[in-house]
């Protein structure tokens, strides 16, 4: 199944069927920083919010990933924070240095498109992930999944930072 949904003015295509509330979160490898394979398991157990982005280096994506930064200070060391994308992990480390982000773990699914598959977000045109957030409980079940039909624009992530919150209790 493939689904159409905009990157500005351009009409792109995803494959596979959206996550949704109540589903178990798939884990999923990837790259981290550092060039090593990386294994979403590691945080089971774990609050997650996972904001999903096309590119670190647009202005939107950048602001979603303020804005998840700037909240995940005060989340408790039971929430964990992941920035996804088709980066290179040079281009996130580079941001990370610049911006001076701690609290925000980046993974690069350029090699293996293992989060893309699972979580239908591999945008088939540009290879890269369409924008989307997730938030995962302790028993790692997605209690919050928002797919932005048009990738120029922001997610709610006011409404993903207040369930995080609540979860964290």
């Amino acid at each position: 199944m493939s689904r159409k949904v905009k990157f500005g003015t351009v009409d792109v295509s995803v494959d596979g069927n959206k996550l949704r509330v109540g589903d178990t979160a798939p884990e999923f490898k990837a790259i981290d920083n550092e060039l090593n394979d990386f294994d979403s398991s590691i945080y089971k157990g774990k609050i997650r919010l996972i904001s999903v982005i096309p590119s670190i280096d647009t202005s939107v994506c950048e602001i979603q990933t303020t804005m998840f930064t700037k909240a995940a200070e005060d989340f408790s060391d039971n929430v964990s924070l992941i920035t996804v994308s088709n980066d290179l992990p040079f281009a996130q480390v580079r941001f990370t240095k610049e911006k001076e982000i701690n609290k925000n773990k980046f993974v690069s699914d350029y090699i293996y498109h293992d989060f893309a598959k699972k979580y239908s977000t591999l945008i088939n045109e540009l290879q890269l992930l369409n924008r989307s957030v997730f938030v995962i409980d302790k028993d790692n079940k997605i209690v919050y999944a928002e797919y932005l039909d048009q990738n120029t624009d922001l997610p709610d992530y006011e409404k993903a930072i207040e369930l995080v919150k609540s979860l964290d209790n």
